[in-house]
């Protein structure tokens, strides 16, 4: 069981979840999940986002870089990282939609 309940252990399907994320390759092998999970619709617990959020995870995500991951963006934007250029498809039914910026 993890010592912290914001580790979402659906993350790792295959193997046992770790009960700390201590190193920059733990954090961001975290958040490589966390965006892939996150942009296939599978929305992280409150907990999880509050806690990526914080400056502590600052690092771990300007290292991350995962260009094609819509979440990765958003991870950049909250913790005001500079912009990177999104490789990632643009799906048309968004890009169009009169209501997204209402969102």
């Amino acid at each position: 069981m993890s010592l912290h309940d914001w580790i979402d252990g659906s993350l790792y399907p295959e193997t046992e979840p770790p009960e700390n994320l201590d190193t920059l390759a733990e954090q961001i092998d975290f958040l490589s999940r966390l965006c892939a999970a996150w942009d296939f619709g599978l929305l992280p617990d409150a907990a999880t986002v509050k806690e990526i959020r914080q400056p502590a995870w600052r690092e771990a995500v300007e290292q991350c870089r995962l260009l094609t991951s819509p979440v990765y963006h958003l991870l950049r934007e909250w913790h005001r990282l500079d912009p990177l250029p999104y490789l990632g498809q643009e799906m048309a039914y968004i890009r169009d939609d009169p209501y997204l910026e209402q969102v």
